[in-house]
């Protein structure tokens, strides 16, 4: 069952030859969510539970000069610690075991509740890490993307919410919707400011990245999906909630 065989963070960290961790579309996904972040952006310090290898702590240490960073892999701990600066604080740990001296103004949960064995306590740790009138933002990938479901139409998994072997090696322990990400945010007692859906897509991250790379698609056409993504938020790559205590 899960959660009974001790996890190994750094090999879950991984790539692999038919499961890649990352595509160079979630950099493009990171770079709009900060677009859409930095208006609710609280002044002051931002803490980010699994950072893994610091790409989206490089974007969070522009705008915030008390940054710290908890990590479980400390493998990615090692990539993030040469990319970021120097004045980034270094945990590395699972979140809901670290000792944390201090309450933070944002907090930063980016593609982390799909990872963890149950996502309340991890909300619920998060929420206490508050400093007063602080904000969380939680993004996680969407389950009811249209690539994913054109998956599901091709027999290529068995529903939307699936977790599929290739994501369970990674570390994945679910798949969020709308409806069930909102469900645990609410039931840790935390309250939604904002909510919302980056990027309509209806290819397969691998896809996004061998079309850009072809030419076939361009920066113009990931705005128009940016914009696209406002009006159908639910039909987006991924989704965000911003709340607070």
């Amino acid at each position: 069952m899960p959660g009974t065989v001790p996890r190994d963070y750094n090999q879950e960290a991984k790539s692999r030859p038919d499961k890649q961790y990352q595509y160079n579309f979630d950099h493009i996904v990171r770079d709009y969510m900060m677009r859409s972040f930095a208006p609710f952006f609280r002044p002051g310090s931002a803490l980010e539970p699994g950072c893994y290898e610091g790409d989206t702590a490089v974007q969070l240490a522009k705008y915030f000069d008390d940054l710290t960073v908890v990590e479980a892999s400390s493998d990615a701990l090692g990539v993030a610690k040469a990319k970021l600066p120097a004045t980034v604080k270094m945990v590395n740990g699972v979140f809901e075991e670290v000792t944390l001296t201090r309450r933070f103004d944002n907090i930063f949960l980016i593609n982390v509740l799909e990872h963890v064995e149950e996502a309340k306590p991890v909300l619920e740790r998060a929420r206490n890490c508050l400093a007063p009138n602080g904000r969380l933002f939680v993004l996680v990938p969407n389950a009811d993307a249209p690539s994913r479901q054109i998956a599901v139409q091709m027999g290529l998994i068995t529903h939307n919410n699936a977790v599929t072997p290739g994501e369970w090696e990674h570390g994945h322990r679910r798949t969020y919707s709308f409806d069930t990400l909102e469900r645990d945010i609410r039931e840790a007692g935390l309250r939604v400011v904002e909510r919302g859906g980056l990027l309509f897509k209806a290819l397969a991250n691998y896809q996004m990245d061998r079309a850009l790379e072809a030419g076939i698609i361009d920066m113009r056409y990931i705005e128009g999906i940016y914009q696209l993504g406002m009006v159908h938020p639910a039909f987006c790559s991924s989704i965000y909630f911003i709340c607070e205590g």
